[in-house]
């Protein structure tokens, strides 16, 4: 068995793990102590710990093919197709200011207290669920909402939780999120075909809803008393909103349900994008310029911005297939899922959930809870225990974007969400000195939906409610 694999390293087949070690490490160091929230550090990271581990192979040419065969592989060069696309519909979603639409709505209806907590949570969903970015998302909605919270009684903790909580609940369900794209194209039916996204988002949605009823409920509860809009939150708000956002809620429509319909991300994205250009032109929101306009040797416009905000992203798709690829090239990932499908928990469907479920958090927490590079690190772990108990593609994609996006988020130490949300409320402090400090600490108690999400599954998981399993043609069975 050992001769079929052609690369060895010095100090046996665990030497191929230090690729991830130090992509491990690069990922504290920048996430938690050097303030760089980028996904270009873990491809960084990751280059860094190939270099290095690739002096530990006995053969180094062996070790570098090894790293281009899993380079070469259908799934990373699918995802980085995909990535493209959607990020050029993200950024025109952006561009087209949706976020300003939905603040016109808040200034409209006066929310207040415990309301705007609701409020930030159902508008952040919408939004990360059209553009696709969580970070993003939490960035632009920070600077606008805390100030007028702080000044209409809201719980400022748990309104930064729905802050949050929103913006992971748009980044679970979005047909464009990078962890919908990783945590579906990750995984295989028995015939080698990879599962539709629409689908996947199809089957999530119901737990994602459960779970966001469930937040929604404890938002209003405890997101405050309330005082009457001031003059003063009424101008922020102001400043911040314009309705003709809310017409690029078409684009966003017409991308899921062709996505739905079709099963085809290319084509759902790419009239997502035409229908948008054309409602944003027409509208006067954007002008050709927005789209793409070259000054001085400068590109701009929501075409070169999506494409070089997903570089990094892209980059570490690759390192991460290109580190899978080592790991085959040795027979370190053979080792490893026949000693996890051998163990007592991985022979029924229940323990393949749970093993899916808490890997996938470990690796999460592991790298910062960068939950895209997660769901791509762990994935094809994931789909080889999946496929040996009979889950279906869709229920292991879904746990593993709800366990690589909500539990490792809670940790006010290594959470990328709350390290950039901190950040965020840094700049609005400086700016407003009626907001009193806020600790990170704080921000875990506020953030509802990454309880009750992981919640819903392990209710899911241990009584088996709503588990599928594979059936001929692909079909899901009931459990």
């Amino acid at each position: 068995m050992e001769e079929k694999y052609a690369l060895k390293f010095h100090g046996g087949k665990a030497m191929s793990l230090l690729p991830i070690l130090i992509l491990v490490v690069f990922a504290i160091y920048f996430f938690g102590f050097a303030g760089v929230y980028d996904t270009m550090a873990l491809a960084l990271g990751g280059l860094v710990g190939l270099i290095i581990s690739s002096f530990f192979a006995k053969n180094i040419p062996s070790f570098w093919n090894a790293a281009i065969r899993g380079m070469s592989d259908e799934l990373g060069n699918t995802l980085a197709l995909i990535l493209l696309v959607v990020g050029v519909f993200g950024k025109m979603m952006t561009r087209g200011e949706i976020a300003q639409g939905f603040i016109w709505i808040g200034d409209m209806l006066n929310v207040t207290g415990s309301t705007i907590c609701v409020f930030s949570f159902i508008v952040t969903s919408i939004i990360a669920t059209a553009t696709g970015t969580s970070l993003g998302t939490i960035l632009t909605m920070v600077p606008v909402i805390l100030p007028v919270g702080a000044l209409t009684g809201a719980n400022i903790p748990v309104l930064l939780g729905a802050l949050i909580s929103g913006a992971l609940f748009g980044d679970s369900i979005g047909p464009v999120s990078d962890v919908t794209i990783a945590s579906s194209q990750t995984q295989e039916y028995k015939d080698g075909s990879r599962p539709d996204i629409g689908g996947v988002v199809r089957s999530r949605v119901k737990y994602s809803l459960i779970a966001g009823v469930l937040a929604i409920i404890l938002f209003a509860i405890f997101g405050g008393s309330g005082n009457a809009m001031s003059a003063e939150s009424h101008a922020l708000m102001e400043e911040y909103s314009n309705p003709k956002g809310l017409l690029m809620l078409l684009p966003m429509i017409i991308l899921l349900v062709v996505a739905f319909k079709t099963k085809n991300i290319f084509l759902a994205a790419t009239t997502g994008i035409i229908t948008g250009t054309v409602v944003g032109i027409a509208s006067g929101i954007m002008t050709p310029q927005d789209i793409l306009y070259v000054e001085d040797g400068t590109m701009s416009g929501f075409i070169i911005d999506g494409i070089t905000n997903m570089i990094g992203t892209i980059m570490t798709v690759y390192i991460i297939v290109a580190m899978i690829g080592i790991l085959k090239g040795c027979g370190m990932m053979d080792n490893l899922i026949t000693k996890l499908m051998e163990s007592k928990v991985c022979k029924s469907p229940m323990g393949a959930d749970l093993v899916i479920a808490f890997g996938t958090a470990i690796t999460s927490l592991l790298i910062g809870t960068m939950n895209g590079p997660s769901c791509l690190m762990f994935g094809p772990i994931a789909n080889e225990i999946g496929k040996g108990a009979g889950l279906h593609p869709y229920r292991r994609a879904n746990l593993i974007a709800c366990f690589s996006s909500t539990l490792p988020a809670l940790n006010p130490f290594s959470s990328v969400f709350i390290i950039l949300t901190m950040g965020g409320v840094s700049g609005v402090l400086a700016e407003y000195s009626f907001i009193d400090p806020i600790s990170p600490m704080s921000l875990p108690g506020g953030m509802f939906y990454c309880m009750t999400f992981p919640l819903v599954f392990l209710i899911s998981i241990l009584t088996g409610i709503d588990r599928k399993l594979e059936g001929e043609n692909n079909k899901a069975t009931k459990n």
